[in-house]
């Protein structure tokens, strides 16, 4: 794998040494036992019985081999390790938080030349406090990134650039791509690094909260050899940002927040905005700004008939302005994480490529009714399976009146999901879609929102 080369003997020791200290430090946090909240939690942020029942005390690690699977890159294959803190039952936080600390590590390669470090730290009340901290640090190859413009062009239909046919099928089209346009919709992305900081504070018994963070983004864009709509964009002057390009971006958020459990919730509400702005005064390269606002809802429902029968939905809304990178436009920044490949691809329309309807202004919406249909403990691990069928719709626009109030500018799929949750916090996610243009399977940690 690649990124074996920057895993050299002093590197393995370092990273080796820092997990063991950070496991006694947060260890010693995590056993004290107290009877009483240093502050009040509102109700609704409470675990479910079932939830606190099958959750682990202690400290523990869930370590597998990191599998996926997407229509883009390929088959994955590497290893993930998350190293969770949960203190004991008798620890006040316990019955509030999925857990008191979060150390994830993981290396991936895939079958198509993809391959990416990341590791994570996430400190929720960090020192019992109203502070709450997250990290991330990001290595990554990608040979597969997709462009298919930056305006409601990319709404279109599909159309070979030599032949000018065009395609309502996206595998049809693809296979008409040969010669110099086969790579006409990739790119390349070469040593990616991306660091994300973020601190926030929580008020109203922990219902709402403060975030401000900080990102920052060396990345390499190149397109390949041949007929490129991104060399022709970026030649003709409609895009910015191939080649080797930094952008550092403050981050500020505020997020209410009730539900139960944030990695597999039963109940409860997230909604946010976000605001991330940069400026050339302070070192990056662009001078832009870029707003989202989104909403999670999760409702139990028939729980006299149901062990677990959540309906989840999401609304997201995103703008952009300013001199933006194009890939500043693919992706949306979230207090839980980024939001990427939109509209597109594994975490809005999931029956469509990533990346393939991009412009200033976007929104989607994802319905999932995750239905429990068996759970079990085998080795000491707990493993619950629930069915999802979903429905995604989103849609783009240049202009804010263009996306609200024109469905031409719409694409939807409907699908059908299969959710293990293992020892309550790891969610492992496979899901089919289909769409007018394309049908994807997706193999991925973590639920889609």
């Amino acid at each position: 794998m690649q990124y074996f080369g920057i895993l050299n003997k002093q590197n393995i020791i370092s990273i080796v040494l820092f997990f063991l200290l950070f496991w006694k430090g947060t260890e010693a946090f995590a056993q004290q036992d107290t009877l009483k909240l240093p502050f009040a939690i509102a109700n609704e942020k409470k675990l479910s019985d079932e939830d606190i029942a099958h959750k682990k005390e202690g400290a523990y690690v869930t370590a597998i081999p990191q599998f996926s699977s997407d229509p883009v890159n390929g088959f994955g294959y590497g290893v993930e390790g998350m190293l969770y803190f949960d203190g004991k039952k008798t620890n006040p936080f316990f019955n509030y938080t999925p857990y008191i600390a979060k150390v994830s590590l993981s290396a991936v390669n895939t079958t198509k030349h993809q391959n990416e470090i990341t590791l994570g730290v996430d400190l929720p009340y960090i020192f019992k406090s109203k502070w709450r901290a997250r990290m991330e640090g990001v290595y990554e190859n990608d040979p597969n990134m997709l462009y298919f413009g930056v305006s409601e062009k990319s709404l279109g239909t599909l159309v070979n650039p030599q032949t000018g046919v065009s395609y309502s099928n996206y595998s049809n089209y693809k296979s008409s791509l040969t010669g110099d346009a086969k790579n006409y919709n990739r790119y390349n992305q070469i040593n990616n690094i991306e660091l994300n900081l973020s601190a926030e504070r929580s008020f109203l018994k922990s219902k709402m909260r403060s975030v401000f963070g900080i990102r920052y983004a060396n990345l390499g864009s190149y397109p390949y050899a041949g007929v490129s709509l991104l060399q022709n964009d970026y030649t003709s002057g409609a895009i910015l940002g191939v080649g080797r390009t930094e952008v550092l971006m403050l981050q500020a958020g505020l997020v209410y927040d009730t539900r139960d459990l944030e990695s597999d919730p039963g109940k409860g509400i997230f909604a946010e905005v976000t605001d991330e702005v940069s400026l050339k005064a302070w070192g990056s390269q662009y001078t832009l700004n870029k707003t989202f606002v989104q909403i999670k809802i999760y409702q139990r429902l028939f729980p006299s008939v149901f062990k677990k029968m959540i309906l989840a939905v999401r609304g997201g809304i995103a703008g952009l302005n300013g001199n933006a990178p194009f890939y500043e436009y693919q992706q949306e920044w979230s207090s839980e994480g980024g939001v990427y490949d939109v509209v597109g691809g594994r975490f809005t329309l999931r029956g469509y490529k990533e990346s393939r309807f991009v412009a200033n202004y976007l929104d989607f919406v994802n319905i999932e009714l995750r239905t429990r249909f068996a759970q079990f403990v085998i080795l000491k691990q707990h493993l619950a399976f629930s069915a999802v069928p979903f429905f995604d719709i989103g849609g783009v626009g240049n202009n804010p009146s263009n996306l609200f109030g024109y469905s031409a500018n719409y694409r939807y799929d409907e699908g059908l999901g299969l959710r293990i949750a293992w020892n309550v916090n790891t969610v492992l996610r496979f899901d089919y879609a289909v769409s007018k243009e394309d049908a994807q399977f997706f193999f991925q940690f973590g639920h889609s929102f």
